[in-house]
């Protein structure tokens, strides 16, 4: 079974080949085939048997191996290849940094521990035992469907105590969630850079830390994040007056006096009201603007403290010093779709249910989920929402309702399978019964 995919993806996926040895490069097209295509509990012996290999199927296993251990040269190019598909838009360039575990099974699972459960359910697990990953991913705006973000490279994050576990020749060097991140950044901004707008990176809360903020904010980019209700600011220092002459020293960078959120929030003076498009609607936030200095960031920042609807509030920050509210909520509301995309590997590509045990296996099938997710957001991009999704079938549904990630994969099966069977028609003419019957195996099966 070799499936005809469109295009524009197989051209895609043959340009992430040319960095593989030639003996492997040509099974990359139908391992992405198998993770479009596979069914059930997608373990890699799914995705093979979806691609119809069976002969050679253990070559496919190490090309996983060899694959984990290039990782960041494909994303980089893969990047490449997004920044000419999808336009990027006139203002600033968004970019999201956030982890995400995937459970794991068995004691001999390379580089799996245990790890904080951030979505703990009504058993209240509080960990988990299986692999931890830090993405970066690359936010952009559809003129459509809103928010959308296109996963671009995962690093795995191992605890000290579980590297000493591995082999020898597979022993990764320790760096903390932070750290991972920073490189993260880096590299991205690398690319990014050319496209001459300003870089913007939204982290979580978890991430407002000096070895990251430090580090990321020396690439040149702009940091938005959440802010500690006890955060340790201070004022902005007030430039030495002229009566009192030169003074030796370097100007002071942080302010004399201490700034405590909280008695900010509760004061009832200086809030506004604003309305803004958060989440794909409009909302009025009352909000509260100003700035301070921050050790974490080593210097000027912008703060925002944003009242809830229950009375309570929140914090954010900023490294541009005249950043506007809009700017600031509207890269904080955009992290969700990392969110999403966590949600939709795990759920429609059934990322960490592939069962392998080498530590650069898993690195490779974990990118792999990510890459197939971007390559789908990437060919449905100019789509018709008619091409993507037909609700014509569920009279309850919204029939406008924005195509989600599955409703685009599954499109793209359909037009995978429709191009077989039109190079079929093309061989011999199809009776109008059977294309009718055609069509409706089709809306079944994708």
């Amino acid at each position: 079974m070799d499936w005809q995919l469109p295009a524009e993806v197989s051209q895609w996926i043959r340009s992430l080949a040319t960095l593989l040895d030639k003996r492997n490069a040509f099974r990359l097209l139908p391992m992405f085939a198998g993770i479009f295509f596979a069914q059930g509990r997608r373990t890699v012996s799914s995705w093979l048997r979806a691609a119809g290999i069976s002969d050679d199927y253990e070559d496919y296993y190490y090309l996983l191996s060899s694959l984990g251990r290039k990782v960041r040269s494909l994303a980089s190019l893969l990047l490449i290849q997004v920044i000419r598909a999808i336009p990027l838009g006139d203002g600033r360039v968004l970019l999201a940094v956030d982890d995400s575990p995937t459970k794991r099974y068995g004691p001999h699972v390379e580089g799996a521990g245990v790890h904080h459960n951030p979505t703990p359910g009504p058993a209240q697990q509080t960990f988990l035992y299986g692999h931890s990953w830090v993405v970066i991913g690359l936010v952009v705006r559809h003129p459509l469907w809103g928010t959308i973000c296109l996963p671009l490279l995962a690093k795995l994050y191992i605890r000290a105590k579980d590297i000493a576990k591995l082999l020898p020749d597979r022993r990764l060097p320790f760096f903390t969630k932070l750290e991972l991140a920073v490189k993260l950044v880096v590299w991205a901004t690398c690319f990014l850079k050319v496209t001459g707008k300003t870089l913007w990176v939204v982290a979580d809360g978890g991430y407002a830390k000096a070895p990251f903020l430090k580090k990321v904010l020396l690439s040149g980019v702009v940091v938005v994040s959440r802010l500690r209700k006890d955060a340790a600011l201070w004022s902005v220092p007030q430039p030495p007056s002229p009566s009192h002459g030169k003074r030796r020293g370097r100007p002071r960078k942080y302010g004399s006096q201490r700034v405590s959120l909280a008695k900010r929030a509760a004061h009832r003076g200086g809030w506004t009201t604003g309305e803004f498009t958060l989440y794909g609607r409009k909302v009025t936030k009352t909000y509260k603007r100003f700035q301070a200095t921050y050790p974490p960031v080593g210097g000027l920042i912008t703060v925002l403290l944003v009242k809830e609807d229950d009375g309570s509030w929140r914090a954010f920050f900023c490294t541009k010093a005249d950043a506007s509210a809009q700017e600031i909520l509207e890269a904080v509301a955009d992290r969700a779709s990392l969110e999403q995309v966590f949600h939709d590997i795990k759920e429609v590509h059934g990322t960490g249910q592939q069962q392998v045990r080498n530590i650069f296996s898993n690195i490779a099938v974990f990118n792999l989920n990510l890459w197939a997710h971007t390559c789908i957001e990437m060919w449905a991009w100019n789509k018709k929402h008619k091409e993507l999704c037909d609700r014509s079938a569920s009279p309850w549904d919204d029939a406008e309702r924005r195509p989600s990630h599955a409703n685009r994969r599954n499109a793209l099966r359909r037009a995978s399978i429709r191009e077989e069977f039109s190079a079929l028609q093309a061989v011999q003419p199809v009776e109008r019964k059977f294309r009718a019957l055609f069509e409706r195996v089709l809306a079944l099966a994708a």
